[in-house]
């Protein structure tokens, strides 16, 4: 028998029933299909990537799957600033669950126009998407790889936003995780995503001996992707001290994945490709494992496992993960 405990936390005044979370750009289109995944057992949904003006996406094909990895280059596409207006407006009509609008540009001043645009009606957080591979076809380099140009970004989304709590969503892209984050921080993140997508990769078809994505290249995704983001919300958490909330995202497919980000540090726990292999109800799936590896542990409170492995080390008097790393 699986002994019901708590599964909810409050993050930054805003509670959510249970830590899954709708990661940006899975089924985050519109209203409808956000009630359709708060049905389904979601404890909060992101966006998909919000631009200030419509943004076509790439030609197809533009994903490729296995049961290890998935391939995306989607080009982030997006019906502009009216049709975000109106789907986020309906869903915050009588939403159940906490709304985290994914916003995305190619300047600070964009960053800032599409804020000023969603902000009006009320999400409950804004994620700054600084890291999307987009990027790198876009404007040859990614936001999340530069303390300045991420700072600068966030400092003007803030001045749109004014008391919204504001995530900025990272790359492991980059030498030292934690040290972007801690910079994020400083520019007024009030919380950390970790992670968008690592690579890019290809895949060829080994036939036509061509790439099998239109764009060739693609974000990587997909359980192969679990222990570099169990890695990165482990430096981010130990950059900032564990004083800011982290959701934690790429390649949770069961509960006990959701529970090694947890000790790892994330507050939340994203899930995304894990929808298309496992299906929509994947997050009450989720939560119903959690609750069993709860039961048999004698865990109370799901809380309680934000940072284990940190509290572990330091209870060893061992170094932490971000000491060790090279």
């Amino acid at each position: 028998m699986i002994v019901p405990m708590n599964l909810s936390q409050t993050i930054l005044g805003v509670t959510f029933e249970n830590p899954t979370v709708l990661a940006s750009g899975i089924m985050g289109i519109t209203a409808s299909s956000w009630r359709f995944v708060t049905a389904s057992g979601a404890g909060a949904i992101t966006t998909k990537s919000l631009w200030p003006q419509e943004h076509k996406g790439n030609v197809n094909p533009t994903i490729i799957s296995t049961e290890h990895w998935m391939l995306n280059a989607v080009g982030v596409p997006d019906a502009g600033p009216e049709k975000a207006r109106q789907e986020i407006g309906d869903f915050m009509k009588d939403h159940q669950v906490p709304l985290i609008a994914n916003i995305i540009g190619l300047s600070a001043s964009e960053f800032a126009e599409v804020a000023a645009a969603i902000a009006p009606l009320k999400p409950d957080f804004i994620e700054v998407n600084i890291s999307t591979p987009t990027f790198l076809k876009l404007r040859g380099k990614l936001f999340a790889e530069d303390e300045g140009e991420a700072a600068s970004i966030l400092t003007a989304v803030r001045k749109e936003i004014g008391k919204i709590p504001m995530f900025a969503k990272l790359t492991p892209n980059v030498p030292n995780i934690g040290q972007i984050a801690a910079a994020c921080v400083a520019a007024g993140a009030d919380g950390i995503t970790a992670i968008n997508t690592v690579g890019p990769g290809m895949a060829i078809d080994l036939r036509s001996r061509m790439p099998i994505l239109a764009a060739h290249k693609g974000g990587l995704s997909g359980p192969a992707l679990k222990p570099i983001a169990v890695r990165c919300v482990a430096e981010v958490y130990e950059a900032t001290g564990g004083k800011v909330p982290i959701i934690g995202t790429g390649g949770v497919y069961t509960g006990e994945d959701a529970i090694e980000m947890m000790l790892a540090g994330a507050s939340l726990v994203g899930i995304g490709t894990a929808v298309a292999d496992r299906g929509i109800d994947v997050f009450s799936t989720v939560c119903e494992e959690m609750q069993l590896w709860c039961t048999n542990e004698g865990v109370d409170n799901v809380s309680d496992l934000v940072g284990g492995m940190h509290q572990e080390l330091q209870q060893r008097g061992m170094k932490g993960t971000s000491m060790t790393h090279k």
